[in-house]
């Protein structure tokens, strides 16, 4: 069975699984916000944990303990160029807590489709998805993953890759980015807010200066379009507010889609 080996294991969280357990459950002390029904995507984002792991953390207790038929997990290309969207050609991802599945006839039906490509190197060392494995596998979230890395895409095609998934209450979607990079505090602060509150009213329409993950959250919002859904912000903070100073930040917000 082809793997895909832990890439950023011992830079974006620790490599050794007893410290990647205690730091999990660390971020997860704090209770998540009480939420009347359970949701279907969630938006997170994919710093280092220490970083954002307070907000992820937020986001994944929402779901702890559910088990789904797969989870589509979407994030942008960190490393790689890409025009359209990617999945892998492996059949399960590796972190220092074991192997998730992967959900591969899944990826087969997108590929047919026409709506995602076969492609390995802009998986091989991307770290958006990978950091989301952890708190999965932390929080006893099951299901075969669907990973698609999604690089220059319109807004169009990645709603019609979600559709299915955010329809069906079996299924979770993910999407990972960060807000804003490399400002000041105060200015994150702004520009974040200005952001959330684009994510909120649902309008589809952030750039990659709002949100590195800019393409894959404007899907998701097209997608809910018309259909009734709710979004409501879970946590929101920079990294001055967790292990970095106030000079040059990065946001991070977690968002659940009901």
């Amino acid at each position: 069975m082809k793997t895909r080996p832990a890439a950023v294991a011992g830079m974006f969280y620790p490599a050794d699984r007893a410290d990647l357990e205690a730091l999990l459950e660390q971020l997860c002390l704090p209770l998540p916000p009480e939420l009347k029904s359970v949701p279907r995507a969630l938006i997170v984002p994919h710093a280092g944990l220490i970083y954002s792991g307070p907000v992820a953390a937020q986001a994944y207790q929402t779901v702890a303990g559910h088990h789904y038929k797969y989870i589509l997990l979407l994030g942008p290309n960190h490393r790689v160029p890409l025009h359209g969207m990617a999945v892998p050609s492996a059949q399960q991802f590796e972190t220092p807590l074991g192997t998730v599945p992967l959900a591969v006839d899944e990826q087969e039906r997108l590929r047919q489709q026409g709506l995602v490509e076969s492609a390995d190197e802009p998986h091989r060392l991307e770290h958006c998805l990978e950091v989301q494995l952890p708190f999965l596998q932390f929080l006893d979230i099951q299901g075969p993953i669907l990973p698609v890395v999604v690089g220059q895409a319109a807004k169009e095609q990645v709603a019609a890759l979600i559709h299915d998934a955010l329809a069906d209450d079996q299924v979770l979607t993910l999407i990972s980015s960060d807000l804003s990079h490399y400002h000041d505090y105060e200015a994150c602060q702004q520009i974040d807010r200005l952001t959330s509150n684009k994510i909120l009213s649902q309008q589809a329409s952030l750039i990659p200066e709002e949100a590195c993950g800019s393409n894959a959250i404007n899907g998701l919002l097209a997608a809910c379009e018309g259909k009734g859904y709710r979004l409501e912000q879970l946590a929101r903070c920079n990294s001055g507010d967790t292990a970095g100073d106030k000079a040059q930040v990065v946001g991070y917000g977690a968002y659940a889609v009901y």
